[in-house]
C-alpha cells in the first residue's frame, strides 16, 4: 500500500515566503511589474490628457494592477499563502487576466501616442506618451511571462 504522508506532499514545490520571493521565478516578476506599471501611471499623469476616455482606462488599469500586485507581493512576503495550491491558481488567473487588461491599455496608450504626435502642445507630450506606451507593453509582457511561467514550475 502506498502511504500518503510527508513524502507525497514534498513532491510539490513550496511557495516562497519572505525574501525568497525575489529569487524565485515567476514570483520575482511581481516587483518589476509593480515598478513598470507605476511608470505607466506616472507618465500618463504627467501628460496633458487629450483623450480622457482612452488614457483614463490606461490610468485605471495601471493603478489598479499596481495596488493588487502590491497586495499579492505583501501576501507572499508575509507567507499568507500557507503553501496552498489554490494560491498558484489565484496567481495564474490574476496575472493572466491582468495581462489581457494591460494589453488593451497598452494599445489604447499607443493610440493616444499617435494622436499626440501632431498635437500643438509640443513634443514633450509625445515623448511622455511614447515612454508610457513602451512601459505599458513591457508591463504587459511581464504579466504574460508571470502567468505562463506558473505552469513550468
Amino acid at each position: 500500500m502506498a502511504s500518503v504522508g510527508p513524502s507525497a506532499a514534498s513532491t510539490q514545490p513550496a511557495l516562497p515566503s519572505g525574501p525568497a520571493v525575489f529569487k524565485t521565478i515567476p514570483y520575482a516578476f511581481i516587483l518589476p511589474e509593480i515598478l513598470c506599471g507605476t511608470w505607466v501611471w506616472i507618465l500618463v499623469a504627467a501628460t496633458s490628457v487629450s483623450l480622457p476616455l482612452l488614457q483614463g482606462w490606461v490610468m485605471y488599469v495601471s493603478l489598479t494592477s499596481c495596488l493588487i500586485s502590491l497586495l499579492l507581493l505583501l501576501s507572499y512576503l508575509l507567507g499568507f499563502h500557507g503553501n496552498s495550491e489554490n494560491w498558484k491558481v489565484l496567481d495564474s488567473l490574476y496575472h493572466g487576466a491582468t495581462a489581457i487588461l494591460y494589453m488593451s491599455a497598452a494599445v489604447l496608450q499607443a493610440n493616444a501616442t499617435i494622436n499626440s504626435e501632431f498635437n500643438p502642445n509640443g513634443p514633450l507630450n509625445y515623448q511622455l506618451n511614447s515612454a508610457a506606451s513602451f512601459f505599458a507593453f513591457l508591463t504587459t509582457f511581464l504579466y504574460i511571462l508571470h502567468a505562463f511561467s506558473i505552469y513550468y514550475q
